[in-house]
């Protein structure tokens, strides 16, 4: 993303020398993407930020999955998969849940009261949303602020752990790239500057807003990483707190984007999904829909029509508001359905011709499109609701 940000101290040229107050040296680190070729920020230690101590496996949340078979579209029910009994001593990040994943992408469920670990996934940058409640977001890079509708954006190897706030347990939806997110391209300049016709800019974008200064000497961070049978992950032992940096700048930090900044796009009749589109990954898309005006034409018909997404499986989490074309499906807040490339999908019987006539949606929904087939993850098996199937039908195999 490149939106340059400076925070805190930092020399006025870049790999030179620079000193505190006594004459010794900090440690400068330049985080970059692609080989070095793509966006990268300078961060400017008190100490190495390579120095560790130990090394040992952690064995990272259950990661396997299962084919979509027989091929269904299928409807899971999130807010089972944590009762009021289990949350209470749950992370934002061990906690997790994995519902849904591919090669490309896997999208996990928590809810949780407990502050993380330090933690660092060094396989793709992560973007959590915040379904309610409210967290701190402590980073490498200092201090977010998360609450009900933002968007946390934590690039690859940013170490950050969450602390949760308030009486309110936190849910939070974290989609993990197997690479980068970034704005659409179709939003930006070839310099990268948000468009006239994109529907944020920078300005709804919050980083860090000073350095996050902690001590401490053998401090453990849990690192996700790659091999080549697959995720694991590694209890690595700093000898020194990985939050020592005094300042840094450049275009690449964890950022905040709330989804009420989210401007839609609206017509006279129905839209097509990539107008909602806010990231794209690897092999997926992340989409929001939002509260809005919706067709305006006097023969439109306002709920989205049947459409067969050929390339991509659709996943759609609803997180607020009244979603009128799945009327009588049993979904609700919490709820994700998942349409497969390879059948249609659509309103459900009724809301077709209901929706004729109506001015506004109030509707909340966060919608990742991946390029390659999606399987189910443990969290996701757990909470499926076996009817919704059938539900356009009005009858299953065993009726």
């Amino acid at each position: 993303m490149a939106h340059y940000r400076r925070v805190g101290d930092v020399p006025p040229k870049r790999h030179t020398q620079h000193r505190d107050g006594e004459g010794r040296l900090y440690y400068e680190e330049l985080m970059g993407e692609e080989g070095f070729s793509a966006d990268s920020s300078l961060l400017y230690h008190r100490e190495i930020p390579s120095a560790i101590v130990d090394a040992r496996p952690w064995d990272v949340p259950d990661a396997a999955t299962a084919p979509n078979h027989p091929l269904k579209p299928r409807h899971l029910r999130l807010h089972e998969l944590f009762p009021a009994d289990r949350w209470a001593g749950t992370d934002p990040v061990t906690g997790r849940r994995l519902v849904l994943g591919n090669g490309d992408v896997r999208i996990s469920y928590a809810v949780s009261a407990a502050a993380s670990p330090l933690y660092r996934n060094a396989t793709g940058d992560e973007v959590v949303y915040v379904e309610s409640g409210a967290a701190t977001v402590e980073t490498v890079f200092g201090t977010l602020r998360a609450e009900q509708g933002d968007y946390v954006v934590v690039p690859m190897s940013a170490t950050h752990r969450w602390l949760p706030e308030g009486d309110e347990p936190l849910r939070t939806y974290a989609i993990e790239a197997n690479g980068h997110i970034a704005p659409p391209k179709r939003y930006l300049s070839r310099f990268g500057q948000f468009l006239e016709h994109a529907p944020y800019c920078e300005r709804d974008l919050h980083g860090p807003g000073e350095p996050l200064l902690a001590d401490g000497t053998d401090v453990e961070v849990l690192v996700k990483h790659r091999t080549s049978r697959g995720v694991t992950g590694t209890r690595m032992v700093y000898a020194r707190h990985p939050f020592d940096v005094v300042g840094w700048d450049g275009c690449l930090y964890p950022y905040t984007f709330n989804i009420r900044d989210f401007e839609p796009i609206t017509g006279r009749v129905h839209q097509p999904p990539p107008v909602h589109q806010v990231f794209e990954g690897p092999g997926f898309v992340v989409c929001n829909f939002v509260p809005r005006k919706v067709d305006y034409h006097p023969l439109s018909i306002p709920v989205p029509y049947y459409h067969s997404n050929v390339d991509s499986d659709e996943v759609m989490f609803y997180c607020g508001g009244d979603y009128e074309a799945r009327k009588g499906s049993g979904i609700g807040q919490g709820s994700v359905s998942v349409h497969p490339g390879g059948l249609a999908h659509g309103p459900q019987p009724g809301a077709y011709e209901r929706s004729i006539g109506a001015g506004f949606f109030d509707e909340l929904a966060v919608m990742v499109d991946t390029f390659r087939p999606l399987e189910l993850g443990e969290g996701g098996t757990a909470c499926e609701d076996g009817g919704y199937a059938w539900t356009w039908a009005g009858r299953g195999p065993d009726r």
